[in-house]
């Protein structure tokens, strides 16, 4: 079986959208299929059409009713379609029962983001974890593609020694996909163990901050407004696929490590969570995150509800979170019925107090972003004295730099500082070894039996609003 075999690249098409409406469905009630034509126009295809349908339950075989799948493959013809791509997820037997109704390719809504991913994926290890994705999910669907060969002449039994070419093709095909899928899960071990190293060596030696959101919410261009940029941003789903991350120079002598990373989107392939998971590492261990949400669109409550849900799934649930309203520059820009559904600025406000309204594309809101950043950074400022050697200049300068000096003591070969400093100031000098002493405790002692007594593990970093 050829590698690509199990890729349905749809690329330069024209499809007919397809969702059915479930009582337990998720959609926007304003534009159903707004999301899922974003995404087909994201992979280059051309929408021809596009049909909906109301069902308590689907159909076992085709998932739509019998009328529909008729009125379908109507429009197909008509319209000469190459694919019809569903916004819900299907089944190998209703793949196989659709296609053969519409005698044309039918694709679901996993399928379509993996084909997008495949097509984005520049990266080695974005490569191989789209691929397991991909595998993962052709895996139990082989027996539907090859269940035609499976037929004995002469109305033999299925069962040993009688088995058809289609029972031996999806054994063999089986046997090359796990074969595949575990030389590639031995190759993305070692570079999510090569990451997983780089990403606790750069948490250990800078305040790290990682950006998420849901897709096309403005990440790449919040992360090219506070860096020195590089990360491709455009008004396109899933635009970023691997991790960027730079320094951001939070002013005051102060910087830290910010991370863009690939964004969220509902019913995103469970496969695909788990694979992406190595690259989400600098999102999972940052010190915040930065969570993005496009208030200009109507779901943007729903979108948060799934960045959160997708942070928990991954593990993202020790650190604070900034919420960033962005896109605010748009609302003023909705007309008519476009602007049915959408929260005013004030809803938000009343509804997240603690969130900041800005504009990444036009650079409102920034300066705040920053200050909050920086407060997290440093924590609670507290008055200590800091004495140590005048050896340590280095770690002096740091000092002058990063804090506010209140008095300075010299005495027989070392000095003695009253600052007013953070934790993260306190570990940046534990962490290159320093030995120092603060209010005359050794520094480590002092961290663990005062500092840490009085703030709670949980609290660390956080804006005192936020405790």
């Amino acid at each position: 079986m050829e590698t690509d075999l199990h890729r349905s690249s749809v690329l330069s098409e024209s499809a007919v959208l397809v969702q059915v409406h479930l009582p337990d469905s998720d959609f926007d009630h304003h534009d159903p299929l707004g999301e899922l034509r974003a995404l087909v126009e994201s992979a280059g295809v051309k929408v021809a059409g596009e049909l909906e349908q109301n069902m308590k339950q689907p159909r076992g075989a085709t998932y739509l009713g019998k009328g529909k799948v008729e009125e379908l493959g109507f429009m197909v013809k008509q319209l000469k379609a190459g694919v019809v791509i569903f916004d819900n997820d299907l089944s190998p037997s209703q793949l196989k029962g659709l296609e053969e109704a519409l005698d044309c390719k039918v694709i679901d809504r996993s399928e379509l983001i993996l084909d997008i991913f495949a097509n984005r994926a520049t990266t080695r290890q974005a490569q191989l974890q789209v691929e397991i994705a991909q595998l993962q999910y052709t895996a139990p669907r082989l027996r539907a593609m090859w269940q035609h060969l499976g037929q004995v002449t002469g109305g033999a039994p299925m069962g040993v020694g009688t088995r058809g070419p289609g029972e031996q093709q999806i054994e063999i095909d089986r046997r090359i996909v796990k074969e595949r899928l575990d030389r590639l899960r031995g190759e993305l071990v070692e570079i999510a163990g090569r990451k997983e190293r780089e990403v606790a060596s750069r948490r250990e030696s800078h305040f790290t901050v990682g950006l998420v959101g849901y897709t096309n919410s403005g990440k790449s261009t919040l992360f090219n407004a506070l860096t020195r940029g590089g990360a491709f941003a455009n008004d396109q789903l899933f635009a970023t696929l691997g991790t960027r991350v730079e320094e951001w120079n939070l002013g005051g002598g102060n910087a830290c490590m910010l991370s863009d990373t690939v964004g969220f989107i509902r019913d995103l392939p469970h496969h695909l969570v788990a694979s992406f998971r190595s690259t989400l590492e600098d999102a999972i261990h940052a010190h915040v995150l930065l969570l993005l949400i496009d208030v200009s669109d109507r779901r943007a409550p729903q979108q948060l509800e799934v960045v959160e849900k997708t942070l928990t799934d991954i593990g993202a649930t020790d650190q604070p979170r900034i919420l960033l309203l962005n896109k605010c520059d748009r609302l003023a820009t909705i007309r008519g019925i476009a602007a049915k559904g959408v929260r005013s600025l004030d809803d938000w406000r009343e509804l997240k107090p603690e969130a900041i309204v800005m504009s990444a594309q036009e650079g409102t809101g920034l300066d705040q972003l920053r200050q909050r950043v920086m407060d997290s950074m440093r924590g609670e400022l507290r008055t200590v004295a800091i004495t140590l050697s005048l050896k340590e200049a280095r770690t002096i300068d740091f000092l002058e730099k990063r804090c506010r000096v209140i008095n300075r003591d010299y005495g027989d070969g070392v000095v003695t500082l009253t600052v007013e400093a953070g934790r993260r100031h306190i570990d940046l000098m534990l962490a290159r070894g320093t030995q120092f002493q603060i209010d005359g405790i050794a520094a480590a002692a002092y961290v663990k039996n005062r500092w840490d007594a009085i703030v709670p593990e949980a609290s660390r970093g956080k804006p005192l609003h936020e405790r």
